[in-house]
């Protein structure tokens, strides 16, 4: 049974991996009611340590700036296996894995379930917001929402407007946005959209690099973060992403485009075969720290 939070409506987050987790604490720390949904039961059963891990590592980084106290935020949350206690959502945000028939199936469900002015949006990595929308009878109510990792940190989402979106769709959405205190930026659809149809061939490219003996992954890296300027290179940024993401979101644009440069390279395959994914397993293009038990 779904229990009342804080705030006004409720508001639906599908997945409770990093990014559902993430975007379910911006909704809480903003004052929003969550209804977080997975049917997978070891995903639910650490999301509520995750989400007070993010809280808290929110907190120190930023300061005192949410718009309830921690506790509240936590509470604000309600973690549930069943996609029926959406509906009383009025906005649903889809963070499940990057997989075209289990999105098109899951708006197929949300269509069915959430109210038929609920907003549905997807926070799909590169399948078209369209191809979405079309297994609904509400295709000027979906709209794409790519935020990115992690999202507590992140001033700004990627907003995707499908061919059908309405005006009033997407203004909901960008209020929501302002809301949690993110800066909405617009984008028309396709596959990748703008950011992962780029950064997606950038890693894949690194990671080539790598496997032909060109540089290492730390020089690759010290190239984009020291020649220009940026905060991560390419194979510290899909370590972060999770290099299983990165090879689902390249096979997803391989078939929605057709071009054979999104085809995963081997070392990328390779790795994801062996179980190194990146942050989440201490071990991917570079290592990490093993996390401290709870």
């Amino acid at each position: 049974m779904v229990q009342d939070g804080v705030g006004g409506g409720v508001v639906g987050v599908v997945g409770a991996g990093t990014m559902g987790v993430g975007i379910a604490q911006c909704l809480a720390e903003a004052g929003h009611r969550v209804v977080a949904v997975d049917p997978e039961e070891a995903a639910l059963a650490s999301a509520p340590a995750r989400l007070r891990d993010g809280v808290r590592l929110a907190r120190m980084v930023r300061g005192a700036t949410a718009a309830v106290p921690p506790d509240q935020a936590l509470a604000a949350v309600t973690w549930t296996a069943r996609l029926e206690d959406l509906a009383e959502a009025w906005f649903v945000l889809d963070c499940a894995p990057e997989r075209i028939p289990l999105k098109e199936k899951l708006f197929r469900d949300l269509d069915e379930v959430c109210p038929p002015g609920a907003v549905l949006a997807t926070g799909t990595s590169a399948i078209p917001v369209e191809r979405l929308a079309a297994r609904t009878g509400r295709p000027d109510r979906v709209l794409g929402l790519h935020f990115m990792n992690p999202a507590p940190m992140k001033e700004a989402v990627e907003v995707v407007r499908g061919p059908r979106t309405s005006d009033e769709t997407l203004d909901t959405a960008l209020a929501l946005l302002a809301g949690i205190g993110k800066k909405g930026i617009v984008v028309a659809d396709g596959p990748g959209f703008v950011s992962n149809r780029v950064l997606m061939l950038t890693i894949n490219e690194a990671a080539t690099v790598v496997r032909q003996g060109t540089a290492d992954p730390a020089t690759v890296d010290r190239i984009f973060e020291e020649c220009f300027g940026h905060t991560m290179g390419p194979l510290a940024t899909g370590d972060l992403i999770g290099l299983d993401t990165i090879v689902d979101t390249l096979y997803v644009l391989l078939e929605c485009t057709g071009d054979q440069r999104f085809q995963p390279c081997e070392g990328l395959e390779a790795l994801v075969a062996d179980g190194h994914l990146g942050r989440k397993s201490g071990r991917g293009f570079h290592r990490y720290p093993a996390r401290a038990p709870r």
